[in-house]
């Protein structure tokens, strides 16, 4: 799905900053795509832009009305219906991350009928995926994996395009979720692919391109997590990556949302490596992104000095420190 910019961000009436995180993580990283955010009676989140009503973000030139809010069972409430349909009526595509179909809400089905306007439930591709073939193709790959889900393989794959980009290579993020697809403007949520697609759609999400081009492959689950294992397996088998970074929060214990132990860095670079083989022989790991978002910052420092002399490869956090690093390894690697 190809989604138009510039975006409002529907916030809606969050109860709270985390049930925002799909419309902050659109303004972390394409601040430049919004002109503003619209909030309802009640809203307790804030992601820094202007607040603007529908009429004011359309004489802003907004193109889509972007729901940026996460909830549980992904719903989408009556109460909202109103502001949706008012924006296609102003003339604005709508995009959600939300499981629940904007198309299946009769007001909303008719509104963007009568007005012409595209419906985008990111979740939701409307690609029809070959099963993956597994044949190696030009181009280059770099893909994150996790020691979890939630870790931050989004925004180590962000980052690393970022710096990519700076330092002169042709590199494209790849979303592979539904607020990554928000940011990129267009992916495919590969957790919402049936299961024999998955690494075709993680192909035709990679296609052939120049020698020298990266795609910067955004990474889902853990291959040690018994929920999301086989998404991360097709992803990692259909985009046949090059090289990986695994992503790490030092300080959990368990995988989230369940009672299993979490893998070491080892075990995972070890398996990645192991899994990956089947359609690049040539895959590895080139770094290692920490999540320390929840340490101070001798405590950050500390432990990537630790992880990087434990497993000699570049460690950094993204957001903290930047990929500078990592970046400067997959230079050396791939000339």
């Amino acid at each position: 799905m190809e989604i138009r910019k510039p975006y409002l961000l529907f916030l809606g009436d969050a109860p709270d900053q985390l049930a925002a995180k799909t419309a902050a993580g659109v303004v972390d990283w394409r601040l430049d795509w919004c002109v503003g955010q619209m909030r309802l009676p009640g809203c307790q989140a804030d992601v820094g832009l202007e607040d603007l009503d529908i009429a004011g973000a359309a004489a802003k030139g907004a193109k889509t009305f972007v729901i940026g809010v996460v909830n549980a069972g992904g719903v989408l409430p009556d109460h909202w219906i109103d502001a949706i349909v008012e924006a296609i009526e102003a003339g604005m595509d709508v995009a959600s991350g939300l499981h629940a179909r904007l198309g299946a809400l009769p007001r909303v089905a008719e509104a963007a009928k009568t007005h012409g306007a595209q419906l985008h439930d990111v979740r939701h591709s409307t690609e029809r995926f070959s099963t993956g073939k597994g044949v190696k193709r030009p181009g280059r790959r770099i893909l994150t994996v996790g020691t979890d889900c939630s870790v931050g393989k989004k925004y180590a794959a962000l980052a690393l395009e970022a710096e990519m980009r700076a330092r002169g290579l042709d590199a494209d993020f790849r979303a592979t979720g539904q607020t990554g697809v928000l940011i990129a403007g267009r992916g495919v949520a590969i957790d919402a692919v049936v299961a024999d697609f998955i690494a075709g759609a993680a192909e035709w999400l990679t296609p052939a391109a120049a020698g020298d081009h990266w795609d910067v492959v955004e990474g889902q689950g853990s291959l040690f997590h018994p929920s999301f294992a086989g998404v991360t397996l097709g992803l990692l088998h259909g985009s046949q990556p090059d090289a990986f970074v695994v992503c790490h929060e030092p300080t959990r214990k368990t995988m989230r949302g369940v009672t299993h132990p979490l893998p070491s860095i080892a075990e995972v670079i070890e398996a990645t490596v192991a899994a990956g083989k089947l359609t690049n022989p040539e895959i590895r790991c080139v770094g290692i992104a920490v999540n320390t978002a929840a340490l101070g910052d001798a405590e950050a420092r500390a432990v990537i000095d630790k992880t990087a002399a434990e497993h000699r490869v570049p460690t950094s956090d993204p957001v903290r420190f930047g990929m500078a690093p990592i970046v400067e390894r997959l230079i050396a690697e791939f000339p």
